[in-house]
């Protein structure tokens, strides 16, 4: 029973005895029935709350939403049905894939009662069951995926998982069935092995992209030789470049023609032979020095 209904039905008894005592006696339990009749046949329910109502056992009908009345001691509220849209959680632990992998998964379903008769009056308990065909349902799903979809697919898998649920639970009353995969556990063995397995692809990949990248340099510098080779121009201009390069930094540019640096290599050849001729050729003997002859002798003829 709900509380206004319980208040407005004490209110009126008070009354009822005020009139009794004040007025008349008739009037007063007149008042007071009045009272007790609503208190025993005014329910009200909630906006998203149903009440499955039973006349002498039988299904008498789905009363609400806001006030609705009973017949006292015919009808009864069997259930009251919560019609908004819920959440379960399932799990399923140390479940072997396809590929004999344990893996603990924790998955969130929604779902909502969309026929108050059936779910009240044909399952004994419609949160339990339904939370048993999703649990049951998540590991069959899981029994014939390898761990690879599921770590890499699992919107294949949610939708997988989804239909599975609802074929099971037709004709339940509940609808709008959605599944959402939260998390997948896998050993740490195995989470290492992955991790490792990952790290070794992504060294393979860089050493690939190194190479490529030498590769195409490789193919420019001779596409460059090549070009130099058909344009001596073009050569003295990348030399010039270079200078300017090599000096632009220290305040002052030099700039040295392309000839004057074959006429100076040049030069520096012709005296680097030169001095190699002189080292090999045979030294010429030294002159004696001349010695004056001793005073007051005479020199013979």
């Amino acid at each position: 029973m709900n509380s206004a209904v319980t208040l407005i039905a004490a209110i009126i008894v008070l009354l009822g005895v005020a009139l009794g005592y004040a007025v008349s006696p008739v009037i007063g339990a007149v008042v007071v029935l009045v009272g007790v009749i609503l208190a025993l046949t005014l329910r009200t329910a909630a906006e998203w709350e149903r009440a499955v109502v039973l006349r002498l056992g039988r299904f008498a009908g789905v009363r609400g939403p806001g006030l609705y009345f009973l017949i006292p001691a015919i009808e009864i509220v069997y259930a009251t049905v919560d019609t908004r849209r819920q959440s379960t959680r399932i799990s399923a632990e140390d479940t072997l894939t396809a590929d004999a992998v344990s893996v603990t998964m924790d998955s969130i379903l929604f779902w909502r009662v969309m026929d108050v008769k059936r779910a009240a009056t044909e399952l004994t308990d419609y949160r339990n069951m339904i939370a048993q065909v999703a649990q049951t349902s998540l590991r069959e799903v899981i029994s014939a995926t390898s761990l690879t979809d599921i770590l890499s697919n699992r919107e294949a898998m949610d939708e997988t998982l989804q239909t599975l649920i609802r074929r099971k639970s037709d004709g339940w009353g509940i609808g709008d069935i959605a599944v959402e995969i939260r998390d997948v556990k896998i050993p740490p063995e195995l989470n290492d092995a992955m991790s490792r397995n990952a790290q070794a692809e992504k060294e393979k990949q860089a050493r690939v992209t190194l190479a490529s990248a030498e590769i195409a340099i490789a193919q420019q510098i001779v596409d460059a030789a090549q070009i130099y080779q058909e344009n001596p121009v073009a050569l003295q201009i990348r030399q010039m470049g270079l200078i300017y390069d090599m000096n632009k930094d220290r305040g002052a540019t030099i700039l040295v023609p392309t000839t004057m640096t074959e006429a100076l290599g040049n030069v520096l050849a012709l005296s680097a032979a030169q001095q190699q001729t002189a080292a090999t050729a045979k030294p010429a003997p030294a002159p004696r020095p001349f010695t004056p002859p001793p005073s007051g002798s005479v020199p013979q003829v």
